[in-house]
């Protein structure tokens, strides 16, 4: 009996040691686990900030492609408005030398001889200025009124004490504007 509680004490003796063995590499992988662990976070995190930078900068560049768009269709919708209130400007501007010729031509004095050329000539000139004002074509207010720039044009000067200083005297050519573009200045006699 006595061999036999040796061999079971040997047994046991040989299973508790593999049980140490056993806790002891249990306990090492653990440690290893641990210290690999922060290390795998430290990666992760490192990741994360990462892709979250990368979100931020494709976020960043998305808002500023769609204001660069919504800038784009604003210039182009004005550039459309514009073109569509203006698309008879080349026009008007090759038919204003026309009808200062016109003009040119009512100044004739009229006889018996002329008397229905000149009613021919005035009746084609009225229908050419309705035609320019359906288009919002005017002529510039010039004579009496207070010289601008802006319309315009002065090619003399005089000194009248009669008039006040920087009043338009006198109309040389007529200036039009197209809605609210000047299209040509009023060239203008202008008192100094």
């Amino acid at each position: 009996m006595n061999d036999k509680n040796d061999q079971v004490t040997s047994d046991q003796v040989q299973e508790n040691e593999q049980e140490v063995i056993d806790v002891n590499e249990s306990v090492d992988q653990s440690e290893e686990n641990e210290t690999e662990q922060p290390q795998e976070e430290a990666v992760e995190n490192d990741e994360i900030a990462k892709l979250q930078q990368e979100k931020d900068e494709t976020y960043n560049r998305l808002v500023r492609l769609q204001a660069e768009f919504d800038n784009y269709k604003r210039r182009t919708l004005k550039e459309r408005e514009a073109d569509r209130k203006y698309k008879s400007q080349d026009l008007i501007t090759e038919l204003l030398p026309a009808m200062d010729n016109f003009e040119r031509a009512l100044q004739v004095e009229v006889t018996e001889e002329n008397k229905s050329i000149i009613d021919g000539i005035m009746m084609v000139y009225r229908q050419l200025q309705e035609a320019l004002t359906s288009q919002g074509v005017e002529p510039i207010k010039t004579e009496g009124e207070a010289f601008d720039p802006n319309l315009h044009h002065a090619v003399m000067q005089i000194e009248d004490e009669s008039v006040e200083s920087n009043v338009v005297v006198e109309e040389l050519q007529k200036g039009y504007q197209l809605k609210d573009r000047v299209i040509r200045p009023a060239m203008v006699k202008v008192n100094k």
